[in-house]
């Protein structure tokens, strides 16, 4: 075991606090990391929250980890000490469905998958997330960074990247497709910049047009307010694709007329309430209402590639440990452009 300094909520709503955590020993095929870089995900404050249901405490949250392999098992096959790495969502998973087999893991059906925090591990203990200085992760659910990504860029990709990438890679975004995606925040600002990528032609639709000069440098071509009654006018049976990044109720029914006939609309966000729609509103085009849980470990790796041949790094803020409450008071006021990431080196 070793004692590693972390931040953890000691309860649901409780401010985070410096204290250690014990990581398990290196195993077999364990990858030790040592943390360089930790983002903040909206996700951290719902659940250190307890806003998506009971959690565990107390609670190291973090699942956008980028750092140095520091030490590797016997059996490790695929990372050396001295490799750029990084872990996302998830730690482990059944690995033996046809899900994982398939390199779906997000998708595990023998259990559900192994969240990286907030979760319990085969051994029975809790796992502890990244704004931590250290994290023990087996090599099979750890994934390279490449080169062409600094690290304090590259660890949002872990979540915001890949939650975003799956679902356009699903839904085959790329030239001649029309993708709006709602939301300039953590996940939509890497939505904007993936869809552009893959040679979509890219609609930003937000409450306001204030971010409206960052949603064009980042890659879309139209940027339209939803504030606006017209908007919803002007755009009908307009898109391909809607990826909708937001985690508060919308007005589904809306939305879903800005699809043209089999066009889907992809939830990534997860509000904490219910949401409301009329099937007659996916009835009339054989419109889709889907959504899409990050990706497996291949898909992530196949993002970080692109995002590094795309030069795609998050838009970041970096802070020091001791701002982490003080951040996540603004995500929730949507005051971050577009993703704070913990120093950990400060921790």
């Amino acid at each position: 075991m070793t004692t590693v300094a972390a931040y953890a909520a000691p309860a649901a709503k409780a401010p985070l606090e410096r204290t250690t955590i014990e990581r398990r020993a290196v195993g077999e095929f364990d990858v030790l990391i040592d943390i360089e870089f930790a983002g903040i995900c909206h996700s951290d404050i719902h659940q250190a929250r307890e806003g998506w249901g009971t959690a565990i405490f107390p609670m190291v949250p973090g699942h956008e980890i980028a750092g140095v392999v520091s030490e590797v098992g016997p059996g490790v096959t695929k990372y050396a000490v001295g490799d750029r790495v990084g872990v996302g969502c998830m730690v482990d998973s059944c690995r033996e469905c046809d899900n994982c087999k398939a390199g779906l893991e997000q998708y595990c059906t023998g259990g559900g998958p192994t969240w990286t925090y907030n979760a319990v591990g085969k051994d029975g203990q809790p796992t502890y997330g990244g704004y931590a200085q250290k994290v023990v992760v087996d090599e099979n659910y750890v994934v390279r960074i490449p080169d062409g990504l600094s690290l304090d860029v590259a660890a949002p990709l872990l979540c915001a990247g890949i939650t975003t990438y799956s679902p356009l890679r699903h839904w085959n975004a790329g030239p001649g497709k029309k993708v709006a995606v709602v939301g300039l925040g953590g996940l939509g600002h890497m939505g904007v910049k993936i869809a552009a990528a893959l040679g979509a032609e890219v609609t930003v639709l937000s409450q306001s047009l204030r971010k409206k000069d960052d949603g064009l440098k980042l890659g879309a071509t139209h940027y339209r307010a939803t504030s606006d009654p017209k908007t919803f006018e002007e755009l009908r049976g307009t898109f391909d694709i809607i990826l909708n990044t937001v985690s508060a109720p919308l007005d589904f029914d809306a939305y879903l007329s800005l699809l043209r006939t089999d066009g889907a609309m992809v939830n990534v966000g997860i509000p904490e309430e219910p949401v409301h729609i009329l099937l007659s509103s996916v009835f009339g085009n054989r419109r889709v209402l889907s959504s899409s849980g990050i990706g497996g470990i291949p898909e992530t790796q196949e993002m970080l590639d692109f995002c590094a041949e795309h030069q795609l790094g998050a838009e970041i803020e970096l802070i020091s440990a001791d701002r982490i409450n003080e951040a996540y008071d603004r995500v929730v006021d949507s005051d971050v452009r577009y993703r704070f990431v913990i120093d950990t080196a400060t921790i």
